[in-house]
C-alpha cells in the first residue's frame, strides 16, 4: 500500500505487490480473501468484500474480511457515497464490477481509524479491486465451462444402453472433486443378437470439455461398430482406425466384454486398459488375464480377444484407472487392493459397486472414476413362473 505523499514510485511498488498477491487461485472466495489480506498489509485497519448476489455458490453479503471489520466497518455509515465518515472511522467504498463495468459483483470497503485515505492510497485501492475483479471474472468463466463439461459428461454416462433382460448391470460415475475439470471416463452397454450384450468402459486422455467431447465421439462410433456384431478385438480395431484418422482426436484406453449368457462365457479385449475383476461371494476378487493392446488412436492395432467362463455366481467389474490408482503407488499394489475385496453372500450388483467404491475410497480418488458391473440374471423354472 502507498504511504501518504510517497508519490508515483510507491504506487508502482504497491501495484507490483498486488499483482503478485492477488489472483494466485482460481477459487473466487480465495481471490476475495487475497484482496482484503493485501489491503490489510498497508495502512488499512480493515477491509471487506460484500457481494450483491451470484457470488461463489450463489452467496451474497460479506464473503471476505480482514482486520477489525466488525469493529470499524459495521460502525461506519458508508451509504452510497464513494467516501464516508462515521466518528473517527474513515471508509472508502469501491465498486466491484466485471471488465467493461457490465457485471456488478458488489463493493469493496476499506476502513481506517483517525486518518483519511490519501489520493494515492485510494488509487491503489481501486487498482487492487480491478485486479481482483479481473481474476474473479476469469474464475467464473472457468467455473461455467467446468459445469458445462460436467453436465455433458453426466448426461452421457448416466444412462448406459439397456442390456438384454438376462443380464443385471449397475454403474457409477464419480467426477474428481466438486469443481475439478472432468475427464473422458465413460461406459456403455449394447444389445447384440442371440441374447448377448456388449459391456464397454473407456477413458479418454486429458480433462476438460475437449476430453468430454472426444468421449462422446468414441461412444457414438462404438454404437455404430457394435451394430455389425464384430468380435470385441475387431471392434477395438475399428475404433482405433477411426480415431487415428482424425488428427485432433485424443487417445483413449478401452475395455470390451461380450457376454454370452447362453454359453456362460464372456469374451474380453483391451486397448491399453486395466484388467476386469470378478467377484464371487465370500471369496477374494480375481483379476482376469486379458491381452492388452495399444490405446485407441495410435493406428497400430494388434488387439486380441480371450473368452473366459462367466457363471451365475460371478459379478464382472469393469472400471477406469481412477478407481484404483494412487499417486506414488505401484499399479500392482493398487490392483491387489481391489482384488483383496470380498463380497458377502446375497450382494446384488449395485451392492458390489457400492462395496468396491467404499473399499477403495472412490469418493476421494485422484481422478475421475467410472465403474460398470454385470451379473447373469437367473430365470425361474417354468413351473415356478407359472405358480
Amino acid at each position: 500500500m502507498v504511504p501518504d505523499g510517497d508519490g508515483p514510485r510507491a504506487r508502482l511498488r504497491a501495484a507490483d505487490e498486488a499483482v503478485e498477491r492477488i489472483g494466485t487461485s482460481s477459487n473466487e472466495r480465495a481471490i476475495w480473501r487475497e484482496l482484503t489480506t493485501f489491503l490489510l498489509r498497508g495502512p488499512c485497519d480493515a477491509a471487506a468484500v460484500e457481494l450483491t448476489g451470484g457470488g461463489p455458490d450463489g452467496v451474497s453479503g460479506r464473503v471476505a474480511a480482514a482486520g477489525d471489520a466488525a469493529g470499524l466497518l459495521d460502525r461506519a455509515d458508508v451509504g452510497d457515497l464513494p467516501d464516508g465518515r462515521a466518528a473517527s472511522v474513515h471508509v472508502v467504498s469501491v465498486p466491484l464490477t466485471g471488465l467493461g463495468g457490465g457485471e456488478v459483483y458488489g463493493r469493496l470497503l476499506a476502513a481506517r481509524a483517525h486518518v483519511p485515505f490519501s489520493t494515492d492510497e485510494t488509487a491503489t485501492l481501486r487498482f487492487a479491486a480491478r485486479l481482483a475483479c479481473g481474476h474473479v471474472g476469469h474464475a467464473r468463466r472457468l467455473a461455467a465451462t467446468e459445469r458445462i463439461a460436467l453436465d455433458l459428461q453426466r448426461a452421457l454416462v448416466a444412462e448406459p444402453g439397456r442390456p438384454h433382460p438376462n443380464l443385471e448391470i449397475a454403474s457409477r460415475y464419480l467426477p474428481l472433486g466438486s469443481r475439478a475439470l472432468v475427464g473422458g471416463d465413460w461406459f456403455e452397454t449394447v444389445r447384440l443378437h442371440f441374447g448377448r450384450t456388449l459391456l464397454v468402459v473407456g477413458d479418454v486422455m486429458g480433462h476438460g470439455l475437449e476430453a468430454a467431447v472426444d468421449m462422446n465421439v468414441y461412444r457414438s462410433v462404438l454404437r455404430d461398430v457394435a451394430s455389425t456384431d464384430l468380435a470385441p478385438h475387431r471392434v477395438l480395431r475399428r475404433l482405433d482406425a477411426s480415431a487415428a484418422a482424425e488428427d485432433n482426436r485424443r487417445p483413449a484406453t478401452c475395455l470390451i466384454a461380450r457376454v454370452d449368457p447362453a454359453r456362460g462365457t464372456a469374451a474380453y479385449a483391451s486397448a491399453g486398459h486395466l484388467p476386469p475383476a470378478v467377484f464371487t461371494a465370500d471369496r477374494p476378487g480375481e483379476l482376469l488375464d486379458v491381452p492388452v493392446g495399444p490405446p485407441l488412436g495410435t493406428g497400430v492395432g494388434g488387439y486380441e480377444a480371450v473368452a473366459l467362463p462367466f457363471t451365475a455366481d460371478q459379478t464382472v467389474l469393469l472400471y477406469t484407472d481412477g478407481l484404483v490408482e494412487r499417486r506414488g503407488e505401484d499399479i500392482d499394489t493398487s490392483l491387489a487392493r481391489l482384488a483383496a475385496l470380498r463380497m458377502t453372500a446375497g450382494c446384488g450388483v449395485a451392492d458390489v459397486v457400492d462395496a468396491v467404491c467404499a473399499g477403495l475410497d472412490a469418493q476421494h480418488a485422484e481422478d475421475d472414476v467410472a465403474v460398470l458391473a454385470a451379473r447373469l440374471r437367473l430365470r425361474p423354472p417354468p413351473e415356478a413362473a407359472a405358480g
